[in-house]
């Protein structure tokens, strides 16, 4: 049975009025720097290039065509020069990265094919990395799509505050070594589900969470992966280093700068405050660019942001969505669908047409939470008596966990679930999803 389309009671009560000062309007600025509901990714038609990009992707294939050797990168021949399509992605990624710089592009062609030889990145996807089963899936792991179809990779370092854990996994240089394999594994499997097409799907979303994230600790491991990445992913990730925050790209760091910027899609979620004031401060030194491709959320707002690119039904339930591990490897998830809570409204979803004798199923998430949750069952038959299902509790700020729950119903009627932001002055994004199956005959 399809399940029926819910309705929505809305019950506001009057919002107070909100002072602003200095700071304020600050971060409210950098938050209203990405408002576009995806990533704009850079064309690879031969017809969008411009004259001197046409030139440059020639002289780059004449220069490949005297290679005394085969190149391939991620499974794609570039050398001797093919008529591939697939080639000219590829050649256009190098050239991008270095400004269309044919001889500096050719260069680190070049260089990054020796690395991977040398370190067997072709065949490191189906490795298995022996003791590193505690950040698989926590540190850094490919998650479903954005609205666009790219797929998203989650970085969330925080896991090493831990003492403990950065020492079995980070503390020496073997160990360090094996970690980094494993994150090269991890890029390499996401790049496979690329196209390198033009007209493709050519870029991954990554999607680093700040929170907890010990800086300094980590400065060994970030810097070898970020060399790692910027030298040989070529507009795939983005470049980053440490300095200012230890977090912006370092074309960020000057708006002079000549060096040049491997610009990709990138979210930054749990920042901290003042980075989003610095980076409000440096935007408009940003090309659009730049701009369109950074995204920054602060703690408490990183439903809101994930959201704008990535449906909840893909979200995981840690940053505010409705996706849990292993969820997606049994194929696509059911749709969830979006609503917002303004400050002081309660929200009711009504599910009608519920059977007697069907089970109901429902998650449901609150980007932020603090709010009072409550669902009931209210039979058809005005004689019957409501149900309380899950009796009104508070969910506080920050939880981490979608709501998922059940109920057999016993005789017809509709499910009820109470979101009731009374008591905050804040907008919250949420989603939900349910399906109704019948009772067996």
């Amino acid at each position: 049975m399809e399940p029926c389309q819910a309705t929505v009671e809305v019950v506001a009560s009057p919002k107070p009025a909100t002072k602003r000062n200095l700071l304020g309007s600050l971060m409210e600025a950098a938050a209203g720097l990405q408002r576009s509901s995806s990533f704009k990714e850079d064309s690879y038609l031969a017809s969008s290039l411009k004259p001197a990009e046409k030139k440059a992707l020639q002289e780059l294939k004449r220069l490949l065509s005297t290679s005394p050797k085969p190149i391939s990168m991620w499974g794609v021949p570039v050398a001797p020069a093919a008529a591939d399509e697939r080639a000219d992605v590829v050649l256009l990624k190098f050239l991008r990265a270095r400004d269309f710089d044919v001889g500096e592009a050719h260069a680190m062609l070049l260089r990054c094919a020796e690395w991977r030889r040398e370190f067997g990145a072709d065949g490191v996807a189906e490795e298995e990395q022996v003791g590193l089963k505690e950040v698989e899936g926590v540190v850094a792991f490919m998650h479903g799509w954005d609205r666009r179809g790219h797929p998203v990779c989650y970085n969330a370092y925080g896991v090493f505050k831990d003492a403990a854990v950065y020492e079995r996994v980070l503390g020496d240089a073997d160990k360090l070594q094996r970690f980094l394999r494993w994150r090269v594994q991890v890029m390499e499997r996401g790049v496979r589900l690329l196209h390198l097409r033009p007209g493709g799907i050519n870029s991954i979303i990554q999607v680093t969470d700040l929170k907890d994230m010990p800086k300094r600790e980590l400065r060994a491991a970030s810097n070898h992966i970020l060399s790692l990445f910027q030298d040989n992913y070529p507009e795939m990730v983005a470049r980053k280093v440490g300095g200012t925050a230890g977090l912006l790209p370092r074309c960020f760091s000057s708006a002079s700068s000549s060096q040049p910027c491997i610009h990709q899609p990138q979210v930054f979620i749990n920042v901290p405050w003042y980075f989003s004031v610095l980076y409000a401060m440096i935007s408009p030194f940003l090309t659009e660019r730049t701009k369109s491709k950074f995204v920054i959320a602060r703690e408490g707002n990183v439903a809101e942001t994930l959201y704008k690119f990535i449906r909840p039904e893909f979200v995981p339930v840690q940053y505010g969505g409705l996706s849990r591990p292993g969820d997606l490897q049994n194929g696509p998830p059911k749709p969830a669908t979006e609503f917002a809570i303004k400050g002081g409204e309660q929200v009711n979803l009504e599910i009608d047409g519920i059977e007697g004798g069907a089970t109901i199923a429902w998650d449901v998430a609150v980007g932020g939470w603090d709010v009072d949750y409550g669902a009931e069952f209210v039979p058809s038959d005005e004689g019957s008596y409501t149900v309380v299902v899950q009796k009104t509790r508070r969910i506080p700020a920050g939880a981490e966990e979608a709501v998922h729950d059940a109920f057999t119903a016993k005789e017809a009627g509709k499910m009820v679930l109470s979101i009731d932001n009374t008591n905050s002055r804040r907008r919250k994004v949420a989603a939900y999803r349910y399906c109704v199956r019948k009772p067996s005959m």
